[in-house]
């Protein structure tokens, strides 16, 4: 439940830094000529700047956090090996049904067919 909090709030954070950073002036770039006017005068001659900066660093900082919580929240939910419940050739595990049904028939491979039943090289009818 917590993890999914988190993982809501994560993407909350990315796409909001990503806004933020797009929002900023580059070093040099005039933005005052894409948008018909000088930028800058909303928040101020050097207010822009500022609160942009300040706005990028603390979401910065909640990004790396919940990356690093969700990093570590998803190394508790695994437990065991893929490999653990396998019968690979030559290992000497044993075979673990895993749920599968009780009464499930035998596959019978062509050596223990019945008499008369056609082999594996017989034209089909």
């Amino acid at each position: 439940m917590i993890v999914t909090l988190v993982l809501i709030f994560h993407i909350v954070v990315c796409v909001s830094l990503v806004i933020v950073v797009l929002l900023q002036q580059g070093k040099g770039a005039e933005m005052g000529a894409v948008f018909g006017g000088s930028s800058q005068t909303v928040f101020g001659a050097r207010g822009a700047g500022n609160i942009l900066t300040k706005v990028t660093s603390t979401l910065a900082v909640l990004f790396f956090a919940t990356s690093l919580y969700l990093a570590y929240s998803s190394t508790q939910h695994a437990s065991g090996s893929i490999f653990e419940h396998t019968n690979l050739p030559g290992s000497t595990a044993p075979m673990v049904n895993l749920g599968g049904p009780k009464s499930a028939p035998a596959v019978k491979s062509p050596a223990t067919a019945p008499k008369g039943a056609p082999g594996p090289g017989a034209p089909q009818h």
